[in-house]
């Protein structure tokens, strides 16, 4: 629950009041956009030392402070009166993200749940994935009735009420912070191996290539001549999509090898960007791939979930996947900007997904010859 509430309140939120801002503002699509994006940008990078803090403290210390960081950085948004204390406030909005995301509830859960790991991250994502299917309508009715400055001022007020409690109080499990044992690998060799970095480079494309198609999907459809009404129903049934594929998850953890699932699912995504990329229509074909997307997006979550545990176990996963995490955090940042820039230099959406396609054929590439980690 605390999870859907901070991805609502400190990521949902925004794609619905971003016009909003921008026309009572005066300020450019572009700045509004610019400051989430620098805060986004800021949690990558704060992510690294979080999962640090985590492995050595615990998620209560971490999640807790981040639920009450994102409560005065939200309530901040809302107050701002000129624009660089709004990008101030979305750096911290950033910082409180790195605390209260997936990366950190995902170590908790695989620190105390061990080996029924994956079941307890398929539950959290297919909870935390209704995020945006609760907020982005709620956030509509507020800003429509009450404004979008008084908006952020309920929504921080939602998080301060529901989210700081809860961590505070229901993350009491004892922590055993992971030691390198005598058969461990220490962390710089690890994080310097070929299996890491070529697993890091992967997930970095292939978070590259999903949020810009995600951020892309409405423009692309409404070149192919769908309305811009269908073309939103579109973008919400890939949602629907992409918790259906994480139901498929425990399936393919058992059935193959972490890198395995990782190329397997990275292909699946460039087999359907592709498939948008070159299919003109019907609109039901269309609609059908997206949803597709969607499952292989939600999936894509869980592969990253637990790669660093199938390869190196649960004790040092808290440090080891805030690094991993990072460029993945800097690449979904930039993926608006990226996306733009493709699609204004080919003159086609069509185009942008055909480059998205190449890039996710390329991650699945680095990730089969990765290596897998022993028996």
């Amino acid at each position: 629950m605390s999870v859907t509430i901070s991805y609502g309140v400190l990521y949902y939120a925004f794609t619905v009041l971003a016009p909003v801002i921008a026309a009572d503002t005066g300020w450019s699509a572009t700045a509004v956009t610019a400051a989430f994006s620098v805060g986004s940008l800021a949690g990558a990078f704060a992510g690294i030392a979080a999962g640090r803090v985590l492995q050595r403290r615990g998620p209560r210390v971490v999640m807790t402070a981040g639920s009450l960081l994102g409560s005065v950085a939200v309530a901040l948004v809302g107050l701002a009166p000129s624009y660089p204390v709004f990008v101030a406030a979305w750096l911290l909005v950033g910082l409180a993200g790195a605390g209260t995301f997936y990366p950190p509830a995902f170590a908790a859960l695989t620190h105390w749940y061990g080996a029924d790991r994956v079941r307890a991250i398929t539950l959290l994502t297919l909870v935390a994935g209704f995020a945006s299917t609760i907020f982005a309508p709620l956030t509509a009715a507020l800003g429509e009735g009450i404004g979008w400055r008084h908006t952020y001022l309920v929504l921080a007020g939602i998080l301060l009420v529901v989210t700081v409690p809860a961590h505070g109080w229901a993350l009491r499990l004892p922590w055993h912070p992971g030691t390198h044992h005598a058969h461990g690998r220490p962390d710089r060799e690890v994080l310097t191996s070929r299996t890491f970095l070529l697993l890091a480079a992967s997930g970095t494309l292939a978070a590259l290539a999903l949020y810009a198609s995600l951020v892309n999907l409405v423009p692309l459809l409404l070149d192919r001549g769908i309305g811009l009404h269908l073309a939103a129903w579109t973008l919400g049934l890939s949602g629907v999509g992409q918790v259906a594929g994480r139901l498929a998850y425990p399936a393919l953890d058992r059935w193959l090898r972490p890198n395995t699932r990782a190329a397997g699912v990275t292909a699946l995504t460039g087999l359907t960007l592709g498939a948008l990329a070159l299919v003109p229509g019907p609109a039901g074909l269309l609609i059908a791939i997206a949803v597709l997307g969607g499952a292989a997006r939600g999936l894509h979550t869980l592969v990253g979930a637990t790669l660093i545990s199938d390869h190196w176990g649960p004790q040092r996963y808290a440090a080891l996947n805030g690094v991993l995490h990072a460029p993945i955090g800097i690449a979904a940042a930039l993926a608006p900007a990226f996306g733009a820039v493709v699609a204004a230099v080919t003159g086609s959406y069509a185009a942008l997904f055909g480059v998205l396609a190449l890039l996710s054929v390329l991650a699945a590439v680095l990730a089969t010859y990765a290596g897998e980690p022993g028996p």
